[in-house]
């Protein structure tokens, strides 16, 4: 197989999407910090349905990634206006 058809496995498992929103360092720091709460809890649930761990081991680590996520959300002081928009 040539390097040209080979898929690199990083973007495909862990892909990044460019912020579209109004940009300001902080806007920017937190959508990197929801892409990364989305992609763990994709994870989790996979892991969850797929038998390899439990519903509620799946619940406390979701919990616990938004608790993450609000804080983040919090210490950034996202402007609340910022994020209708």
């Amino acid at each position: 197989m040539d390097n040209d058809n080979q898929i690199d496995k990083d973007n495909f498992l862990y892909q990044r999407y460019r912020y579209l929103g109004k940009y300001t360092p902080q806007n920017l720091l937190f959508n990197a910090n929801l892409q990364e709460f989305s992609e763990r809890v994709c994870y989790l649930s996979n892991l969850q349905t797929s038998g390899k761990i439990s519903s509620q081991k799946c619940y406390e680590e979701i919990e616990f990634l938004w608790q993450q996520l609000t804080q983040s959300f919090k210490t950034l002081i996202i402007d609340k206006f910022d994020v209708n928009e």
